[in-house]
Formats: structure tokens, C-alpha cells, sequence
């Protein structure tokens, strides 16, 4: 029996979930002051795994996420909300907790993340949790939790295709090189860097990712293709109404371009999707709570007012 016979699932997400505190702050950067009075503070489900997760379920993937949490209402919190919408969840419980993160969101809708990772050394995945899920995937996730870096050889023995997102790495820190250079496909984003055009090239050149993608928010995105000389830029997508909160906005074309792909769209339509449902996301309030559908995608990626947004590089070069 071949490995397409075993297929169980369309993405399996390693990592990456959480719980978000959101805080609704009257500037960003915050002024100092001995109190600010604030709306509600909510606790949500959140972090990037969630987010990946919860938006290829909503497009009609079969999806699961497998992850370390801890035995904590936060834990509670992420159990539940994968469980009411239906997304496949496996865990095993870690003393350290579960992972938070405090969101600080301005009136224009930007954020200011206070991540606390809740990792300690050594920590791994149970064998019986990952392994069955990994062997059945078309495609694998990889959050990039310290504990997923152990993954990354078995995925390449086994053949399975990957995905990881490095955020707001500045090329330099050694705790993504693992990630970077591990993927088939590498996503980042350009908050960190200088020149992403260098970076791109460098995980390219020292990697086995076919393609990078890079993310610049309002500025759309960057592809650059193994083999490729140049940079290929793809506009961001019209916001659908007035941006609420842009938290998961990166998870939500994450998510996306992975449906697209699956699809076996070229790499343009497939940041033309995931521009889409950042954009969709930026609407939202919420880190993860209301992510396109298919239909919504679909519906507006190729409706009237989406232009072609594919053509050549007006940032990095």
C-alpha cells in the first residue's frame, strides 16, 4: 500500500496553540500612565497553529492539530473552541501550561504581541500523538514551537510535503534556521527585515524550499521560486469593510495559500487567496474567531472588484 492510500487528512498542524488576552488600548505605542481605563478584556483562542488550523477547516479541509498544553483553563479554553467547530484536536498536557500571549490592539486596528511561550528543554511530542497523523497528511504545518523542530528529519524520511512560518524573523536568529531551511515552503514576514529579498534568496540557496513567500501587510506579498531570477509581487486584497483588529491576518493567508495549493493553483492565485482572507481577518475582531469560508473566498477573490495582482517586484529585488 502506498502512502496515498493511508491519506486521512489535508493538512496536519504541528504546534502553535494558545490562548490570546486581547486588550483594546487607546494608541499604540501605549503612553505611559498609572491606569487606562479599557472595553473588556477578552481571552480567546489564539497563536499560529490555532489559526492555521481553524482557517483550513473553514475552507473545507480536513485538518488536525496536535499540540502540548497545559492542564489550565487556557487549555480548557483551546480544547472547547476546536471541539465546537469541529476541528480535530490531539494533546498531550505539559506542566509548564499553555501558551498565552497579551495583544494590545490600537484604534487602526495594529498590534503589539507579549508572547509567552510557556516551553522548557527537551520537551517533546509523544510519538503515538504525531505519528499516525504525520503518515496520513498530504501535507504537514510546522509551527515553529521548539518541540516541531524534532519533527522536521521523520517528515523528509517519510516524503510528506511541509509548511512553516518563520513571522518576523530578521534572518539572522538561529532558532528559525532549523525551520527555514527544513520546509518545502517557507512563509515569513517583511516586519523584520531589512531586505527580505536577501533572506528569501538565502533560504532558497540553503534550504529545500521550492518557494518562499513573504508577507508585507498592506504592501501585498513577495514569491520567489526555486530557480527563479526574479521576485514576483502580488497585491494585497480590497478590505471588505473597515479593519476591526489584524491579529491572525498572517495565519488567515497562511491557511489559504496552503487551500490553493492543494488545489494545485500556481503559487499567484494561491497569495491572491491568501490576500484575500488576510483582508477578510482584518475585519474580524478576534485573533481567530471568524475566518473565510470557501465560498466567502472564492466569492471575492474572483468577483468584480479583484484585479489581477501578480506581476513584477516594486519592493525587494
Amino acid at each position: 500500500m502506498n502512502r496515498d492510500d493511508r491519506v486521512v487528512y489535508d493538512v496536519v498542524v504541528v504546534g502553535g496553540s494558545g490562548v490570546d488576552t486581547t486588550v483594546y488600548v487607546p494608541a499604540l505605542p501605549l503612553p505611559y500612565a498609572d491606569t487606562h481605563v479599557v472595553p473588556p478584556v477578552v481571552d480567546r483562542i489564539g497563536n499560529t497553529g490555532s489559526g492555521v488550523a481553524l482557517g483550513c477547516h473553514a475552507l473545507g479541509l480536513r485538518v488536525k492539530l496536535v499540540d502540548l498544553i497545559g492542564d489550565d483553563p487556557q487549555g480548557a479554553l483551546v480544547r472547547d473552541h476546536l471541539a465546537a467547530r469541529g476541528v480535530e484536536f490531539g494533546w498531550a498536557v505539559v506542566p509548564e501550561g499553555t501558551r498565552r500571549s497579551v495583544l494590545l490592539v490600537g484604534p487602526d486596528g495594529r498590534r503589539t504581541s507579549l508572547f509567552d511561550p510557556r516551553a522548557a528543554a527537551g520537551q517533546r511530542l509523544p510519538e503515538e500523538l504525531y505519528r499516525p497523523a504525520i503518515r496520513g497528511a498530504r501535507h504537514v504545518h510546522v509551527s515553529i514551537t521548539d518541540f516541531s523542530r524534532h519533527l522536521l528529519p521523520e517528515l523528509r524520511a517519510l516524503g510528506v510535503p511541509t509548511s512553516t512560518d518563520l513571522h518576523d524573523w530578521d534572518g539572522e536568529n538561529d532558532y528559525h534556521r532549523d525551520f527555514a531551511y527544513s520546509a518545502d515552503l517557507v512563509f515569513l514576514s517583511s516586519a523584520g527585515l531589512g531586505d527580505p529579498s536577501r533572506v528569501m534568496r538565502d533560504v532558497i540557496a540553503r534550504g529545500r524550499a521550492s518557494l518562499v513567500v513573504c508577507t508585507a501587510g498592506a504592501a501585498g506579498s513577495y514569491l520567489l521560486a526555486e530557480g527563479a531570477d526574479e521576485v514576483r509581487h502580488v497585491r494585497a486584497a480590497p478590505l471588505p469593510g473597515p479593519v476591526r483588529d489584524s491579529d491572525g491576518a498572517g495565519d488567515a493567508f497562511v491557511s489559504a495559500f496552503l487551500y490553493g495549493r492543494l488545489r494545485g493553483l500556481p503559487p499567484e492565485e494561491c497569495a491572491r487567496l491568501g490576500a484575500v482572507s488576510g483582508a477578510h481577518a482584518c475585519t474580524s475582531e478576534g485573533t481567530h474567531e471568524n475566518p473565510a469560508d470557501e465560498d466567502t473566498l472564492l466569492g471575492r477573490a474572483h468577483g468584480p472588484s479583484d484585479a489581477p495582482g501578480a506581476g513584477r517586484a516594486h519592493g525587494p529585488r
